[in-house]
């Protein structure tokens, strides 16, 4: 599966077009996460305990959309995006892209 943030992919052309696609979680931190990364905070910098949370939270919104995409029949997804928002101690992020079906180019005849 092919997942582009082009309209197209390289050596490929786009013989279908199967619509929009998404995946989506909603995630909390843990409160361990929180008390730890409310002491980092203060002193400024990378938060650990919230990179992981957001990192595995795109990942599981991408393996939703890919899932969305192979029900409908795609092999890729152009344009994909990631949206996210946050309210309070929950992180929504969102994975979303137009399934198509791709099909390799033809070599040139020599």
């Amino acid at each position: 599966m092919f997942t582009m943030t082009t309209n197209d992919v390289p050596g490929y052309r786009i013989t279908q077009v199967l619509g929009e696609v998404m995946g989506l979680t909603v995630r909390s931190s843990s409160f361990g996460q929180g008390f730890t990364a409310g002491f980092r905070s203060l002193g400024g910098g990378e938060i650990p305990e919230f990179s992981q949370v957001l990192y595995e939270s795109r990942m599981e919104a991408v393996n939703r959309m890919w899932a969305e995409a192979v029900q409908r029949g795609a092999n890729a997804v152009v344009a994909m995006r990631y949206d996210n928002s946050s309210v309070q101690n929950f992180f929504e992020i969102c994975a979303y892209g137009t399934a198509v079906v791709i099909e390799p180019l033809e070599p040139p005849a020599s």
